[in-house]
This record gives structure tokens, C-alpha cells and sequence, in this order.
């Protein structure tokens, strides 16, 4: 009922949309207020921007459009440069996934869980999610619009569309829709996630009231194939030049098909997700205007504000396997299935209704980037296992502190939550950054601490559905790092250091056996970025990324010692005008280390320290991006690396993510990108 209430909320704004849209382009509106407050990554205002939206010629309208995150400070703009491709993709660029877009990923430098509260534990697919801590609300001058195409080898395709538009001068609105879809190179890799973003940001003509509304749904589709049977001897083998036709663990021989609205899984992970929040605050402050020649500005200061946040959600996670090998999960999972090819399901189901209210003090009535707040929530949660249905709940306290000077030198956020009672009752967080401007010559310098303790994620619970293990207790994590970061723009150089420190971490020691690591051990990371400028113009760049980790005790975590990427191109514009173009060659490497292996019933990536993978020549892939005024275009051609004559021409020498799941051959990937004032 709920979701049928907001579906039509959605399609009454949407018809306001189409009423108020010739009114707006006869008057273009304003923008918001910055107020104490990715989808996509921005840029962040006061900085260099590369937003062809800002620079447009002269006969063209103009806009403005900027953009904040719920819970930041921090207004951005929409970044428009084409020299990182890692922007527009979907996986970062220091994730590692299982071969093709869509499948379970994971990032290659250490970062532990530092969430307190209830989790439920399935993180393998969350780079493919949109959430509520993701979403953006704009403000722009005019109706604005992207329509972004992404097509590679093998019928992969991405689509993603984006409409935002203030309503009124005091209300926005976006709407966001993404859909990925591969059929894989390899048998029963087929991906097909969609996700749908809907948000709402009102502002009262008084300035005294906020209302931020969110709606974000996720459906996550993805095969599971167990990995190939004999990995090495089937990707050297001329008979096997098709990928597609290699032996897998489980799955079968499903038909190839790069008909991306079949989303059928016959064995697989689908998990869906679906969200709703609604915010509203209230300010009590000081009224006052700005008298201009014609105009009279209304101004706000705010001194104390009230907020209250309701939320709700509903998770589903399912794992099917409609052909099942008993083999298979007996020496896998120690599971026994009645026949030797049957039907395994597993499945589990959530529902959380949570309040916060919250009270805000602006100490200087200048400064909104100043403020110290207050709050409690309370937490229902319901969870439906094989073993039948529990109800949970959480109290929880918390209190931030967040101080932006007025002059841009100083940046101070201190934050901690607590849980009172309940289901994770002691569990909390506290955190504290601080940043300073040293100068413009000497840059920025961050210096950071969190501390996190925390349940351990509830498929780790005796009471999941997805605990195939005897019985075990496990104690609460806790979780340390000591950060700092240093920016030298002028010489075009970050530097960055993370220690991290971790007791009764929780993994898994085989595909269905969780364990707890008692004793501390600790992991050290520095990163440095640089990017070298040569040539007679300056246009030919060298931008690497550099890191180092290491594990110190006996920690069940394995990291490679070494991680870089490297991309070295040609930027500028060939001596056109409205042309800004990149074209070079882009590298990843690691050093040789014993990666995670993946259990596909838990969807979950799995501590192992027998198998070593080794990419004795980094991906490589060869580019070209250009942009002409709001249109962007990426020409890829991907793992290069893969080129070998051993049996013949072919891309056969394939890159492993894992034990059993290697990269694709020759990938070809076209991208394009549109924007549309309307």
C-alpha cells in the first residue's frame, strides 16, 4: 500500500512538472539558499570546474545548476570533463569484480565495516545500488536533462536517464533511472540490475521550512556460475577460443542471450530494495532582506532549527538455483538435496519504519556551515528467515558537531552515535576530522580518527537464513583507523596515509563458514597521486596512483602489496574551440597475493590463503574521449593485455580476478553522454 501511495505522490509532481514548465522558461528561476544539509560525482563549488553548463556561448540560454547531498554543507556542480572514465562507470576504478559488469565486486585496498546498528550483510553488489545517502537535490535555472548510452562487446548495454527542474523558484525536483545489463563472456555470468532515483527538495518562501523527500529502489539480478571448473587448462586450450563455452561449476548451459529486459535468473543472487524518506525542518532565527535598485531580497538567519526524519524500508534477498548439483552443495555447503539435480532456494526479507528527531544550534547566524546537533531515533525492524519471523528494535543517540569557517581555512566535523538498546544495543561510532588551509602555496592538509564498535553483520546471526554453519557466537567488532591526506595542487599531488586497527574481525574461512579473528592485528596503507605535465603546451599528462599495504599480525586479510593505476594521454582541444579531447592508454596492476575467493550462495567474498593470483602484465585498455559542448562521447578498447599468439592470434591470455573467475578477452565499449537544456 505504502508504495502505491508514493507512486502516486511521484506522478502528481510529475504533472506539476508539465503545468509549470512554460512558466518557467518565461522567467528562469533562482537558486536555493545553501542550507546545512553519488549519485555521480561533482565538482565542488569555489573550485575549478571543468562544467561546460557554465561556459556556454552567448546565443545560448544560460543555467546554473548546483547540487548538495542530505546530510552535507557542501554545494557541487555537475562535472562535464572526460579524462577519468572511472566517473561514468559504474565500478571504481580500485574495485576488482567477477569478470563482467553487474557481477559481485569488491574493492582491492582494505576497508573495513565502520557502520554501527543492524546489517544485514550482503555488500557484494553495492557499488550497483542507489541509496539514500547517494541521492542529490539540484537547483537549477532551467528544466535540465541527461540521456547517457553505454554499449561494449558481448550485448552489454547501460542506459541511464536524469530530468531535474525547480517547479517553483523555492522547489526542485529530479528524477533518475539506470538500467545495466551484460550477457557475460563467460556461461552464467547474465547481469541485469535496474535502479530508479526520485527526489524532492521544498524550501518555503519564508525560509523557515525544508522539506526533502527520497524515493530509491534497486533490483539486482545476477547468475552465479561457482567459477570454471579447471581455470588455466580451459583458457589455454585453442578448443575453448569461445568463452561461452567453457565448463562451469554450477549453472548449466543457459542459452546466450544479450536481450537486456530478460532478467530471468535460473541460478543466481536477486536481490531487491526499495526506500522512502521524508525530512522536514523548521528554523527559528531573524528575518531580514537585501535592498537592491529593483528588488528586494528576503534573507533568513537561522539560530535554532527542528527536524524530524522518517524512513522505511524493505529489503529481499534470494538465492535460487532451479537446476541444482547436489555435488556441488554437498562439497560446497555440506548441503544435501533430495535428487541430484534439484530445486535450492534460500531467502530472507526485511522491513525497518525508523524516526530521528533531531535539534540544531547555529552559534554564528552567518555561518550555516556552523552548527551543533542533537538527536535520538528509534528503530522497528522485522526480518522473515526459514526459521520462521522476528521483531527487533533499536534506540539510538547521536550528536554532531560541524564548523566550516567563514574565511575557507579551517574545516572541523566531530560526530558519534550510540545505541541505548536493543537488537544492537552497545554498539557506536565516533569520528573527528579536521582540515586546514595552509596556504596556496603549501595547500590543504586533513587529519582524521574513527572508532567503531559493532555488531557483526546479521548473516553472521544464527538466525539468518543464509547461516549454513553449526551454531557459533561471535563478539562485537571493533574497528580503528588514523587518517591524514595532504593537497599540493600547484604540484598536482596528494598524498594520503591510513592505519587501521582490528579486533574480532569477522570473515568466513570456507564458502559457508564464518569465523572471528579475537586477536588485533593492524593494516597500514599510503597512497600517492601525482599527475606530470610535459610537452611544449603542457597538454600531455601522466596521471598515477599509487598504492602500498601491508598487513601487520596474523590477520585472516590478504591485500596486495602493491596497487597502481596509471593513464598517460593527450588532453586539450587540437586547436578547436568547443572540442575537449583525451586519448591515451590506461594501466592497472597489482603484485601477486592470495585474493578472496566467492561463495555464490551467500554472495559473499570469503578469506582463502592457498591459491595465488598473479597478473604477470596489467589490464591495459586504449581510449579516446572527447566532449563538444554538453556531448560526451568514451571509444574504449579494453584488455589489450589479453593479445596472444600462443595458439594462434587471439585475446586468450586472460587477467584473474579470483581463483576460477578470470577478466574478459578484447572488450570494445562505446559510451555517450547528453545533456539537455530544455
Amino acid at each position: 500500500m505504502i508504495k502505491y501511495l508514493l507512486s502516486i505522490q511521484v506522478l502528481l509532481v510529475l504533472l506539476c512538472c508539465a503545468v509549470t514548465v512554460n512558466a518557467q522558461r518565461r522567467n528562469p528561476v533562482g537558486t536555493f539558499t545553501d542550507r546545512a544539509g553519488s549519485i555521480g560525482r561533482g565538482t565542488q563549488v569555489g573550485g575549478d570546474s571543468n562544467d561546460s553548463l557554465q561556459r556556454r556561448d552567448k546565443n545560448a540560454d544560460s543555467i546554473t545548476i548546483t547540487y548538495k547531498f542530505l546530510d552535507s554543507t557542501r554545494t557541487y556542480r555537475l562535472d562535464s570533463s572526460v579524462n577519468d572514465f572511472s566517473k561514468r562507470f559504474p565500478i571504481p576504478a580500485d574495485y576488482v569484480y567477477l569478470g563482467n559488469p553487474g557481477t559481485a565486486a569488491r574493492s582491492i585496498l582494505f576497508s573495513p565495516v565502520f557502520t554501527p546498528g543492524w546489517d544485514p550483510g550482503f555488500h557484494s553488489f553495492d557499488i550497483y545500488r542507489w541509496t539514500i545517502e547517494k541521492a542529490r537535490f539540484f537547483s537549477t535555472t532551467r528544466p535540465y536533462s541527461e540521456l547517457n548510452y553505454m554499449l561494449a562487446s558481448k550485448g552489454e548495454q547501460q542506459i541511464e536517464l536524469l530530468h531535474t527542474q525547480n517547479i517553483k523558484p523555492n522547489w526542485n525536483m529530479l528524477g533518475q533511472y539506470r538500467l545495466i545489463a551484460a550477457p557475460g563472456f563467460f556461461n552464467g555470468q547474465k547481469t541485469s540490475h535496474s535502479s530508479y532515483l526520485f527526489t524532492s527538495w521544498y524550501q518555503s518562501v519564508n525560509k523557515r521550512y525544508n522539506n526533502y523527500f527520497i524515493i530509491a529502489s534497486n533490483k539486482i539480478s545476477a547468475s552465479e556460475n561457482g567459477g570454471l571448473i579447471d581455470t588455466m587448462d580451459y583458457l589455454r586450450s585453442p578448443e575453448y577460443t569461445d568463452r561461452f563455452t567453457i565448463p562451469t561449476k554450477i549453472g548449466g548451459d543457459n542459452e546466450y542471450s544479450s536481450n537486456f529486459f530478460t532478467t530471468n535468473i535460473r541460478t543466481g543472487n536477486q536481490y531487491t530494495d526499495f526506500n522512502v524518506m521524508m525530512r522536514q525542518q523548521y528554523d527559528f532565527g531573524r528575518k531580514d532582506s537585501l535592498v537592491t535598485d529593483s528588488t528586494v531580497i528576503p534573507l533568513f538567519f537561522p539560530k535554532v532549527r527542528f527536524e524530524h526524519t522518517i524512513r522505511y524500508t524493505t529489503n529481499k534477498y534470494l538465492y535460487q538455483d532451479l537446476i541444482g548439483d547436489s555435488a556441488y552443495y554437498k562439497d560446497f555447503y555440506n548441503i544435501t538435496l533430495p535428487q541430484a539435480n534439484d530445486t535450492f532456494e534460500i531467502r530472507e526479507y526485511w522491513k525497518v519504519l525508523s524516526n530521528d528527531f533531531s535539534i540544531y544550534q547555529f552559534p554564528e547566524e552567518k555561518n550555516l556551515h556552523q552548527y551543533i546537533k542533537v538527536g535520538a531515533s528509534h528503530q522497528q525492524i522485522t526480518g522473515r528467515f526459514t526459521s520462521g519471523k522476528n521483531s527487533f528494535f533499536n534506540i539510538i543517540g547521536h550528536g554532531e558537531y560541524r564548523n566550516r569557517t567563514r574565511n575557507q581555512k579551517w574545516d572541523i566535523a566531530a560526530s558519534g552515535e550510540i545505541y541505548f538498546a536493543g537488537l544492537n544495543a552497545g554498539d557506536f561510532r565516533v569520528s573527528a576530522a579536521l582540515e586546514r588551509l595552509l596556504g596556496q602555496k603549501l595547500g590543504y592538509l586533513k587529519i582524521g580518527f574513527e572508532n567503531a564498535n559493532r555488531t557483526p553483520s546479521f548473516i553472521f546471526d544464527t538466525r539468518s537464513s543464509f547461516y549454513l554453519a553449526q551454531a557459533a557466537t561471535f563478539k562485537k567488532e571493533n574497528n580503528t583507523q588514523i587518517y591524514a591526506t595532504y593537497s599540493l595542487p600547484k604540484l598536482r599531488l596528494q598524498l594520503s596515509g591510513h592505519y587501521y586497527l582490528a579486533t574480532n574481525y569477522t570473515y568466513y574461512t570456507s564458502f559457508y563458514q564464518p569465523n572471528q579473528a579475537t586477536a588485533l592485528f593492524n593494516v597500514l596503507q599510503v597512497a600517492a597521486r601525482k599527475t606530470f605535465k610535459f610537452g611544449r603546451k603542457k597538454q600531455f599528462n601522466l596521471h598515477s596512483d599509487v598504492y602500498v599495504q601491508q598487513v601487520i599480525g596474523n590477520g585472516p586479510v590478504n591485500v596486495p602489496l602493491v596497487f597502481t593505476r596509471n593513464r598517460l594521454a593527450y588532453e586539450g582541444n587540437l586547436g578547436f574551440k568547443n572540442l575537449d579531447i583525451a586519448l591515451g592508454l590506461e594501466s592497472r596492476y597489482h603484485t601477486p597475493y592470495k585474493a578472496d575467493n566467492y561463495s555464490p550462495v551467500l554472495g559473499h567474498f570469503q578469506y582463502q590463503d592457498t591459491a595465488t593470483i598473479r597478473n604477470n602484465v596489467p589490464d591495459i585498455a586504449a581510449y579516446v574521449h572527447f566532449r563538444i559542448r554538453s556531448f560526451k562521447a568514451f571509444v574504449r578498447a579494453e584488455n589489450l593485455n589479453t593479445m596472444s599468439f600462443s595458439n594462434g592470434f587471439g585475446f586468450t591470455n586472460n587477467n584473474l580476478a579470483a581463483t576460477g573467475y578470470p577478466y574478459p578477452g578484447f572488450l570494445f565499449r562505446l559510451g555517450i553522454y547528453w545533456g539537455f537544456v530544455n
